[in-house]
């Protein structure tokens, strides 16, 4: 005669035995989710609690308890429950304020909020106030630029540059070119000190100008190649000569498709008549206040943060030696920039954008 409490049936669908199996197997899963799978397989099996805690080596109270919360809650009784733990001492409502007070007011005699600021006006602590501001993305110690072209031909301008740079002319070289203006030869006051462990290079802040140089650069969109040349001035003789440069550095069978901003010098009548005589040029111009769609500023950035803000040049031909070995270097392994934003695309952000400054009421 069969002695103890009786034993619910325990029974599986085709689909559960299935979520358990690969419970049970998977070798990534936690081992304790795969144990209770193991036992409920097993139970499922006909074999009694005591076989199980055998088979498994596990008491028979545990294969009793998830035996049990499986027949009453299926799959999901096999999940962890929430544990308790302490209560929040930040509830929603305080964590709306430090969010409302963040992004709508700004503190006394002050432009933006700090963590101390927010903390003594919301009664919390900094490390409190700082996990909010990382949950939701605020950064109110942060800003960044922006400017919106006026031009009223802006979406005829980024359709044209960008149509360039993604499906560029046969036959045709895209050449983006621009003048980095008085270029600063400068030398600190005093020697630097070197960087060493725990310590970054120090200079001073105070600096002495050696003359000015100005650079013309024309960027091989596809390639990744740069032609540039050195003039004293930037008016529109030495763009002319730096066209002639282009002119003679390109084979003749090639069309030329150069991609500027709306500098005065790219425009004047001498510039104008010289474009009548080399057909093969052809100017797109970006949009006013758009000079970010020419591939070339790009280049002068890496120019910039690689050997003019950290150099030290006591004259402008040292400094115009430094630019022209960091040209050659970068022409011996080019890497092109790649565009990949559509002129949709960039349309479509430039407008939500606008309405982003609409809805705000500026």
């Amino acid at each position: 005669m069969r002695t103890g409490r009786p034993i619910a049936p325990l029974s599986l669908t085709g689909e559960e035995r299935e979520i358990l199996g690969n419970w049970a197997r998977r070798p990534k899963s936690a081992q304790a989710m795969a144990q209770r799978a193991r036992i409920v397989l097993e139970a499922a099996a006909g074999n009694s609690n005591t076989s199980v805690a055998r088979k498994l080596r596990i008491t028979k109270q545990t294969v009793g308890k998830w035996r049990g919360r499986f027949v009453h809650r299926r799959l999901a009784g096999l999940l962890d429950e929430p544990r308790p733990g302490p209560k929040r001492k930040v509830d929603d409502a305080k964590v709306e304020e430090v969010i409302r007070l963040t992004l709508e007011s700004t503190p006394v005699a002050a432009t933006h909020w700090s963590t101390r600021a927010m903390a003594k006006r919301c009664g919390l602590s900094q490390s409190t106030v700082g996990r909010i501001w990382r949950a939701f993305a605020l950064q109110p110690h942060r800003v960044e630029g922006f400017k919106l072209s006026k031009d009223p031909l802006f979406i005829e301008k980024v359709r044209d540059v960008v149509g360039l740079y993604l499906n560029p002319p046969d036959r045709a070289l895209v050449l983006c070119v621009d003048e980095k203006a008085q270029i600063q030869a400068l030398d600190r006051s005093q020697p630097l000190l070197p960087m060493r462990p725990g310590q970054a290079e120090r200079r001073t802040a105070d600096y002495q100008r050696h003359g000015t140089i100005n650079l013309f650069a024309a960027l091989d969109a596809k390639a990744g190649t740069v032609i540039g040349e050195f003039h004293r001035r930037h008016r529109a003789i030495e763009f002319r000569n730096f066209l002639e440069t282009i002119d003679a550095s390109v084979p003749d069978e090639l069309e030329l498709h150069l991609v500027l901003d709306n500098y005065a010098t790219h425009k004047t009548a001498a510039i104008k008549r010289w474009l009548l005589r080399h057909p093969r040029f052809h100017l797109h111009f970006t949009p006013t206040g758009g000079s970010w769609l020419n591939l070339v500023e790009r280049w002068f950035a890496l120019l910039t943060e690689r050997q003019l803000r950290r150099g030290i040049h006591r004259s402008a031909r040292e400094l115009q030696d430094a630019i022209r070995a960091f040209l050659d270097h970068h022409n011996r392994d080019p890497k092109p920039f790649i565009w990949t934003k559509t002129a949709d695309q960039i349309l479509e952000s430039v407008a939500r954008f606008c309405k982003r400054i609409s809805d705000s009421g500026h």
